[in-house]
């Protein structure tokens, strides 16, 4: 699958070494003076180890690429003491990776191993950006819930963020969820799209003839039905010709990831009907 991982330009690289030291996952080694990626599933892409290089030597890129695996990248961290755990899981919670950060602290709890509750309790500031960063928003009380949706409306979103470019198959609002797959002017001419169709589902939003990216989304959807339980779907498109595309897309995503899932399609009209 592609996903996010690290790359390192040789040329730049002197082999200093502090990229080694700003990896806790153990990702990286200097290997004949050059540092080198060792293994594709112990580097999570978050990109701790930029900051620490004098060189400007390493980037973070999207290509093919082995799955992270929190489990063995903590096999590594607990051989490094307690300072290594708590730096790895601030990381992850830095970065409000919060599967991640789960499995670490299962792994912590299966190996009998003290968590550093002190530690993990201090105040943290997100990095990257915001705009980007998974949020479960299930259960979660609007700003201003004593006061009454405007026109009797409600906002149903149950995660961010929405557009499939931006999403993790990996994110924790995944699994087991209804999905909602819906082209991007579908919201703007069904009124009613929240309550009739967002409510209780998590949803994913893309358009299928402006975006121009068609194969990372094809990849994305195929990763997100592979990797999680998927319950059921619902495809909504607009009634143009171009918006079927909608439909065609997520049909070969699901055909291709070898999951059998239930699929509802609903197709609107630009006076906002269901047709």
């Amino acid at each position: 699958m592609k996903r996010q991982i690290i790359k390192i330009d040789e040329e730049k690289c002197t082999g200093c070494g502090d990229c080694v030291k700003g990896c806790p996952e153990g990702a990286l080694q200097i290997i004949n003076g050059k540092a080198k990626l060792v293994g594709e599933l112990l580097c999570d892409g978050l990109g701790a180890c930029i900051g620490t290089c004098p060189e400007g030597a390493i980037t973070v890129e999207e290509r093919e690429a082995e799955p992270y695996d929190e489990n063995k990248v903590m096999g590594n961290i607990v051989k490094g003491g307690k300072g290594l755990i708590v730096a790895h899981l601030k990381h992850l919670k830095d970065h409000r990776q919060t599967e991640y950060f789960t499995q670490a602290i299962e792994y912590l709890k299966e190996h009998n191993i003290p968590l550093p509750h002190k530690e993990l309790t201090e105040k943290t500031l997100p990095c990257g950006c915001p705009g980007t960063m998974s949020r479960d928003l299930r259960g979660e009380q609007p700003r201003a819930a004593h006061q009454a949706p405007a026109d009797g409306f409600k906002c149903e979103l149950c995660q961010w963020p929405i557009q499939l470019q931006l999403l993790s198959p990996y994110a924790p609002y995944f699994k087991d969820a209804d999905l909602v797959v819906a082209a991007d002017c579908v919201p703007f001419a069904y009124p009613n799209f929240h309550e009739r169709f967002l409510k209780g589902k998590i949803l994913i939003i893309f358009c299928p003839k402006l975006d121009r990216a068609n194969e990372i989304y094809l990849e994305k959807l195929t990763a997100i039905m592979k990797e999680n339980d998927i319950k059921s779907i619902t495809i909504l498109h607009m009634e143009v010709p171009c918006c079927f595309g909608t439909s065609a897309l997520v049909e070969k995503a699901l055909s291709a990831s070898g999951k059998n899932v239930v699929i509802k399609d609903y197709t609107i009209s630009v006076r906002g009907e269901i047709v």
